[in-house]
């Protein structure tokens, strides 16, 4: 039985301001001002963290200025949604410094995956927030975002429905192990959720439905990262896995086993549904993931479904 509840933020309307920060890597200047220009065309006001456009070395901008245009979004009243620029790296580096008690008073969509994913998880454990897994300002929006993917991710911050399909994108889904389970969806990019292990930003797995995707990551590095999370324990306490795309992550020489083998070798003895090659990821078609939702999987059929409402 699921007994926990999640905060969820309310839902984005027409003319809103949303609020563009850059947590991690540095942009191109051209696809953030196709990404903004995008969200113009949609009728939508957008308002540039002070410190967007900023480069420091791997990093766009020092730690302060990014966390503090973070932080200043959520405190900022008339803006209602926050959507980050690309992923890359450098959210783990402002993890202590959030505002934590902020967010949980002025709860708002946040988008973006990748190296995002450390600062969702992150602020869902430290204030249950839902957040949202889906395509970028300067990434997706930047460089001509695919419909079905537009289409899935707005459904997702604008409807406020009680539930919330994975239909419409045709996809080969494979079915590693049968079986429906009931849990909150929790997960993103495996490397940055192995890299929030033993520290308190890692949300309680208990019952969790993960999900996990990454990019440039050979089986053998994929098997690592497994690895690591059955030897911490928390492997074993999820109730279902789902594998999205793991994008260029052909092996590089000598024999391999499959991302499907490794995952099959490392989770024999949970007897969880696990399905495989879910549209999710670092890959242009793809859908929107809610983190903190309450899900459900149904391995038989190969069916995820958010079943409560993820916006207000």
């Amino acid at each position: 039985m699921i007994l926990d509840s999640s905060l969820k933020p309310p839902r984005l309307q027409a003319g809103d301001t949303i609020g563009v920060v850059a947590p991690a890597s540095p942009m191109k200047p051209e696809r953030l001002q196709k990404g903004v220009q995008y969200l113009k065309n949609l009728g939508y006001q957008v308002k540039l963290g002070e410190s967007v456009e900023q480069v420091h070395g791997y990093l766009a901008g020092i730690d302060e200025a990014r966390v503090s245009d973070l932080n200043n979004m959520f405190a900022d009243s008339a803006v209602k949604a926050i959507f980050c620029v690309r992923g890359g790296y450098g959210t783990p580096r402002l993890l202590p410094q959030i505002d934590y008690d902020l967010i949980q008073k002025n709860p708002k969509i946040l988008l973006g995956y990748s190296d995002i994913t450390a600062l969702q998880l992150a602020i869902y454990a430290k204030t249950s927030l839902v957040s949202f897994s889906g395509p970028m300002v300067a990434v997706e929006m930047g460089m001509g975002i695919e419909t079905p993917t537009e289409n899935h991710f707005w459904q997702a911050v604008t409807s406020g429905k009680e539930s919330l399909d994975f239909d419409g994108i045709k996809t080969d889904i494979k079915i590693l192990n049968a079986g429906k389970a009931e849990g909150r969806l929790l997960g993103g990019n495996f490397a940055m959720i192995c890299s929030l292990l033993g520290t308190p930003y890692l949300p309680d797995l208990n019952n969790a439905i993960l999900f996990l995707e990454d990019v440039g990551e050979t089986p053998y590095k994929i098997d690592r990262f497994l690895s690591q999370l059955k030897n911490a324990g928390e492997l074993n306490k999820i109730s279902a896995l789902v594998l999205g795309y793991f994008t260029d992550s052909e092996p590089t020489n000598g024999p391999s086993l499959t991302i499907e083998q490794l995952v099959a070798e490392l989770t024999s003895d949970l007897n969880i549904p696990i399905i495989s090659n879910f549209p999710y990821g670092h890959v242009d078609v793809k859908y929107t993931m809610p983190v903190g939702a309450l899900a459900r999987l149904d391995a038989d059929v190969g069916k995820l479904q958010i079943i409560e409402p993820i916006v207000t």
